[in-house]
């Protein structure tokens, strides 16, 4: 009898955090998408050329279709993200686990991930992110669970991301994160 998660994890895409990953790994950047395929070739086959190329469909739709030959330590924190992206997309998943995707990288990435998420979408994909900015929150997402050891808060974000809710969430961190948020907006408008 084939168990339930054989049965749908074919169906769930994975992004991880950067530092969870061996950057010296001796792999280009089109090897690390096609580990996209993998799932859905079995035991011992080899991706084809038609996986392959669309692993390089996927890195060009996120922007990296020049860089399929680079080694993945050689890409900069946003390219090395935006490459388990285009490793996510090529797994043809409904459903996609992203962990921090936009921890420490650059606007442009970060620009690039939060298109891709409304493009999934559109596309009736669910997309579930592990996201520690609250200022974006309710800019890119439509429903929000607040956490802290336990379910705080959970709902559509324009009724559950409240002061309230966060304050429970956060409790008297939230001075501070909201002082972080302002200065960093301040320091932003002057640039």
């Amino acid at each position: 009898m084939i168990s339930p998660w054989r049965r749908v994890r074919k169906r769930i895409g994975y992004v991880p955090q950067r530092e969870s990953v061996d950057w010296d790994f001796p792999i280009n950047v089109l090897d690390v998408v096609l580990m996209g395929t993998y799932g859905r070739l079995g035991w011992f086959r080899r991706p084809s050329a038609r996986d392959r190329k669309w692993a390089q469909e996927c890195l060009d739709k996120i922007g990296l279709g020049s860089y399929a030959n680079q080694q993945i330590g050689q890409l900069s924190g946003g390219q090395q993200q935006r490459t388990f992206l285009a490793r996510a997309l090529a797994q043809r998943a409904d459903i996609y686990f992203m962990d921090e995707p936009m921890a420490g990288v650059d606007a442009a990435t970060e620009h690039a991930v939060f298109r891709l998420l409304q493009e999934l979408r559109a596309d009736g994909k669910t997309v579930i992110v592990v996201h520690h900015d609250l200022r974006t929150v309710p800019k890119y997402f439509d429903h929000v669970i607040l956490m802290n050891m336990r379910l705080v808060a959970s709902g559509s974000t324009s009724t559950t991301f409240t002061r309230e809710n966060l304050q429970k969430t956060y409790g008297g961190r939230l001075d501070v994160l909201e002082t972080a948020g302002l200065a960093y907006q301040a320091g932003r408008r002057t640039e």
